[in-house]
């Protein structure tokens, strides 16, 4: 099944949730399947709150130049996922001139051929016309072991897992209670619960859908 039999080379998929729920996985996933473009926008934030760190910038002031500056070279970079830049991304996501920025690439990048695309708000704000939308969730400790093990596997013992559900519950506070694009399922979402999933049964429960919703 490919993403032009279904609708015409244009379905939109929007994979929404909080951090370590395993949207990503599954978008890649399911890009791959349905023959679909894939975009991690969190990748996008992540990236400007890099570039902020960088520079020496608090993550909370105005980031939108940082934006407006990415690169593609910049969403390859390596350090893009841990705890310091988690916190930055969240801190630049809240400023509306960043959301704005970055609004017409995401776009331009579904509307080319249709695609998947994960974040926080592509349902609800990015693409709120989607044929299909999802919301990955977990619960805070499955979804900070998961966090955990990603952080450990170059380098064991590097992140704590406390610590790391400490970070997690503080960037859910931020992302929830943000005034611009808080982090919330879209009306007509479907919630994928993945707790007691492995990564192929959340794919097959996602085609499922998409094949519901896309027909």
């Amino acid at each position: 099944m490919t993403g032009g039999e279904l609708a015409g080379g244009k379905l939109i998929v929007a994979v929404d949730g909080p951090a370590a729920a395993g949207k990503g996985t599954l978008a890649r996933a399911l890009a791959e399947a349905l023959e679909l473009p894939y975009l991690d926008t969190g990748l996008l934030y992540r990236a400007v709150g890099r570039r902020m760190l960088d520079a020496g910038r608090d993550p909370g002031e105005d980031a939108a130049g940082a934006a407006q500056a990415l690169r593609p070279e910049d969403l390859r970079r390596s350090d893009l996922r841990t705890p310091e830049v988690d916190r930055a991304a969240s801190r630049v996501a809240g400023q509306p001139a960043v959301r704005e920025a970055l609004l017409a690439f995401q776009r331009s990048f579904g509307n080319r051929h249709g695609a998947v695309l994960d974040g926080r708000d592509i349902g609800t704000v990015i693409f709120p016309d989607a044929q299909v939308k999802l919301f990955v969730t977990a619960s805070t400790r499955a979804r900070a072991e998961r966090r955990w093990r990603q952080l450990n596997e170059g380098e064991p013992g590097a992140a704590d897992l406390d610590a790391v559900e400490a970070e997690l519950v503080a960037r859910d506070a931020a992302d929830a209670g943000r005034a611009t694009a808080p982090t919330r399922a879209a009306a007509d979402a479907v919630l994928i619960e993945t707790d007691r999933m492995d990564a192929a049964a959340v794919l097959e429960e996602a085609l499922r859908i998409v094949r519901e919703r896309a027909s």
